[in-house]
């Protein structure tokens, strides 16, 4: 059998060294480190009583690498267990922290630590958004390339998060722009591709006219010009590559009556897909007659109706007046600007073969973000009028019966069906034939995802004179990004110079090709990243769908609001998609959302709009001016940033604070969906340092009390302190269900900070017998300790190793040879969860309070028998007896009686 040391374990030897005058120095694994240089109970085996700052630094040193070694490694899944996946939107490798990171990961590494607790197999991974134009603007700059830019910026980024203590999977990072995980983007590319869902069109692109260039939107200024040339930006019609979103509109839209937990995310889900009734269908063009081979795709609302279209309105800004088409210059000879105008060209619906004329409308803007429409006169008297004025004609297509019943006339196979029925039968026939009939609405478009760019992932697509676009085979993945000499791309995208990598052989034909040059959107990287987590070093697909089925749903996906709409409509774009090639049996991929608020700097900005340093307001006066011409300045809250002047360095307030005190600070400062004002003069850090210094003295008292060689004795505690022990007992429970209660639903860890922090009130109040003999406080510190362990892990394990070496514990629950964080998270007591034999009733007389008594829980709903037995004691015969009652009104729920009285 074990004896008492060996039971303790690690902690037991530490004091044993200390008790029998060991050596100067402690063994822990490989490190020795010197006692003298520590003050602290775990280096030194002597207890502290006060938490000075250096005690704090001498703590967080002490456990920072201990901690970290305790965050668990899921090399292998065990499916026997629960799991939780919590996931925090990685970040794109600046180069440094902010606190927004800082907030945002710490809550991710708080739930994480919280679930481990609670016995769950938990991943909380992180990894990389590294492609985009920040690095390919900082390889112009400085003449860097790329890749050594972002790779440097990781590795430091990397060092500042492992400063920060966080509990990441780091077995499961990846990084978007290693060839290893854009293999799979440009895998899940040809799979769209194949199922007819990523195609090429001209559309608008930001045009440098002196560097020849195309610019991202974010390079150009709030005057139309190029940031780099300073040249008057153009609009430009490009062939760009696009994903058709609007293909799973419906099915997004309709999923989210499943997704309850999305709260304030759902509406702008559904405002950005917008009423999905209609479908766009596509048309072929002809020319006075002649075939064009130009195609032509326009939307309607009613495409049951499609029998009886008359015409095809287009825009005058749409692309056939303005781009590359054949077809241009007769368009153009056709339009009279302010006048609806006949064109010479026809359409030709791909599903019905009826042709009709397509018509330029005098009017530029239509509804949603349509340039193209159908024309149906009998579904629209805008169309009916349209026509009648050009001399169009049409066929009416829909009846109404007697009993008002809308069936289809004129409609081929259609004719004689309901409106409803002939509009799921025709989406349903287009969508077959792949000419249309994606369910979507009229302000939805399909994504676009071309990037004439560099630093990007390579479209795997090779062009060939004879076959056309061709994907390239998946055995050929990935394609890989050229050397480049220059980023700027003129005349188009950079990689379009690297001619031995453009030059090609045609995976269909063998013949001379040439590859795609542009590059993919930086969202198609994160659209599909957390499948990525689940399964990171699978050589062979992008994921196991063993795995994927195990771990998804994310359990809760934390990240900024700002992402609350174009990121999460691409990453459940790629889950239902991958859902639908039987990639994974999830079709959404997060099952509950934490937008977290951002942390705002106070800004002192001039009338002129010039903010300025903190350093250079004079905060005298009764007002801030400004200290060199005395000018009133506007005193705001912003986001942080440089140009602000209202940011601060993570790791600078950390170490002036200590990591569990920004921690504490950043959790209590505003529920998580709230923005926090950082101000460290507030109630929240004097608040969260002040709870700090309570846990070192709970656990201070408790150890001298223990320490003093007196036995712990229940028994020789009197009714009292009994009772004490009891209201003790109560609370902790009470504190056990709110805590983990915000821990599991709603995540307002500020809350649950609040409710643990009147749980170390109620400890320190305790007297000193209950200290010394009462299982109740020692089971009820020990559990506030636990539960605020995922918060502040460092002072919970110093303080927990304080504590496991304290004799003779009454509570024998608990794993003592463990650190606080391998603890298992408190339960409720079950007897707490029981009804409580009597309930103390309170009696109120003409709405005053005047006390409480016991009345048996059977009878506290029953109004008679609760007012006879408070009339039968003590308070009821002093303040009842004799007097005229008028009425009694019980409250059951709240246990209450109130008399009303004649005075």
């Amino acid at each position: 059998m074990a004896s008492p040391w060996q039971r303790l374990g690690f902690y037991a030897s530490l004091l044993k060294r200390q008790l029998n005058g060991g050596p100067d120095v402690i063994n822990w694994g490989k490190r020795v480190i010197p006692r003298r240089t520590r003050g602290i109970y775990s280096a030194t085996g002597k207890w502290t009583k006060e938490y000075t700052l250096q005690t704090r630094k001498d703590v967080e040193k002490w456990w920072h690498q201990r901690i970290k070694e305790q965050a668990s490694k899921i090399s292998e899944t065990d499916k026997s267990k629960p799991k939780f996946y919590v996931l925090s939107m990685f970040p794109y490798p600046s180069g440094k922290l902010h606190m927004g990171h800082v907030r945002v990961y710490t809550i991710s590494d708080t739930i994480a630590r919280f679930q481990k607790m609670r016995g769950m197999q938990v991943i909380n991974p992180m990894g990389w958004d590294a492609f985009g134009l920040p690095a390919e603007n900082a390889a112009i700059e400085r003449n860097l390339h790329p890749e050594s830019w972002t790779q440097s910026n990781i590795k430091h980024m990397r060092k500042q998060l492992d400063r920060l203590g966080l509990c990441f999977s780091w077995d499961r990072e990846i990084t978007t722009c290693l060839p290893d995980y854009y293999k799979w983007t440009q895998y899940l590319f040809i799979k769209l591709y194949e199922a007819g869902l990523a195609y090429q069109k001209e559309a608008l692109v930001n045009w440098d006219p002196v560097d020849q260039t195309v610019l991202a939107n974010e390079q150009v200024d709030e005057h139309g010009c190029s940031w780099r040339s300073g040249a008057k930006v153009e609009q430009k019609y490009l062939r760009q590559w696009f994903i058709k979103t609007t293909a799973y509109a419906k099915a997004m839209q309709d999923a989210l009556a499943d997704l309850p937990e999305w709260y304030g995310i759902k509406g702008m889900q559904a405002h950005w897909i917008g009423d999905c009734v209609g479908c766009h269908l596509d048309f072929t063009l002809k020319v006075d007659g002649q075939v064009t081979g130009e195609k032509l795709t326009a939307y309607t609302a009613t495409p049951e109706a499609i029998y009886g279209t008359s015409h095809v309105a287009i825009s005058p800004s749409h692309r056939l007046l303005h781009g590359h088409s054949s077809l241009k210059d007769a368009f153009r000879k056709a339009l009279v600007p302010g006048r609806d105008c006949l064109t010479p060209v026809t359409a030709v619906n791909m599903l019905t073969q009826q042709e009709v004329p397509v018509v330029i409308l005098a009017r530029a803007d239509f509804q949603g973000s349509l340039d193209s429409k159908i024309g149906i006169p009998s579904t629209s008297s805008e169309d009916t009028i349209l026509a009648q004025t050009l001399g169009l004609s049409y066929s009416e297509v829909i009846e109404t019966l007697p009993d008002g019943t809308e069936r289809l006339s004129n409609s081929a196979e259609f004719t004689g069906m309901t409106r409803q029925d002939a509009f799921l039968a025709l989406t349903q026939k287009a969508r077959r034939k792949r000419v249309g009939g994606d369910v979507t609405s009229d302000k939805l478009k399909d994504w676009l995802i071309s990037r004439q760019r560099y630093w990007g992932t390579p479209i795997p697509v090779v062009h060939c004179p004879a076959c056309g676009p061709v994907p390239v085979p998946l055995e050929d993945l990935p394609v890989t990004l050229p050397s480049v000499t220059s980023f700027t791309g003129k005349g188009g995208s950079p990689l379009a110079t690297a001619s031995e990598w453009v030059n090609c052989s045609c995976p269909r034909c063998k013949g001379a090709a040439q590859r795609e040059t542009d590059t993919m959107d930086t969202f198609v990287d994160s659209a599909w990243y957390y499948f990525r987590y689940t399964d990171p070093q699978n050589a062979h697909s992008p994921f196991s769908a063993a795995l994927a089925d195990y771990w998804m749903p994310v359990d809760l996906y934390i990240g900024g609001k700002e992402h609350a709409v174009m990121h999460l409509f691409y990453a459940r774009f790629f889950s239902h998609f991958c859902h639908d090639q039987k990639m994974v049996k999830h079709r959404e991929p997060f099952h509950k959302l934490l937008a977290q608020g951002l942390i705002k700097g106070q800004t002192f900005r001039l009338p002129s709009g010039q903010y300025v340093q903190r350093e250079e307001v004079d905060l005298t006066g009764s007002v801030p001016v400004y200290a060199e011409t005395k000018e009133k300045l506007e005193v705001t809250w912003e986001k942080m940033s440089k140009s602000k002047h209202n940011g601060v360095d993570p790791e600078e307030v950390v170490e002036q604070y200590g990591l569990d005190t920004i921690r504490l600070y950043l959790l209590f400062a505003a529920p998580p969906e709230k923005d926090i004002l950082w101000d460290v003069k507030t109630d929240a850090l004097p608040g969260v340092l002040r709870w700090q210094q309570r846990l070192w003295s709970l656990a201070t008292r408790f150890i001298e009390a223990r320490a003093s060689g007196k036995v712990p004795r229940p028994q020789l505690l009197s009714d009292e302190e009994k009772a004490e022990a009891r209201k003790l007992w109560e609370y902790k429970n009470s504190v056990i269900s709110q805590v983990t209660a915000h821990f599991t639903d709603d995540f307002s860890l500020n809350s649950a900070i609040s409710h643990l922090m009147g749980l170390s009130s109620a400890l320190l109040q305790a007297s000193q017998r209950v200290v010394l003999h009462s299982p109740e406080f020692e089971d009820a510190l020990c559990a506030l300790m636990v539960m605020a362990a995922p918060m502040a892990p460092h002072i919970t394990s110093e303080l927990w190793a304080g504590l496991a070496l304290v004799p003779r514990k009454l509570c024998a629950h608990y794993a003592w040879d463990a650190g606080v964080l391998l603890q298992a998270w408190p339960a409720v007591d079950p007897h707490f969860l029981q009804p409580p034999d009597v309930v103390q009733m309170a009696v109120l007389i003409n709405n005053k309070a005047c006390g409480k008594i016991p009345v048996p829980q059977q009878v506290a709903q029953d109004q008679d028998k609760v007012h006879e037995l408070v009339l039968q004691s003590e308070l009821g015969v002093r303040l009842l007896q004799g007097r005229s009652i008028k009425k009694a009104f019980l409250s059951p729920r709240t246990a209450l009686i109130n008399f009303l009285v004649q005075e």
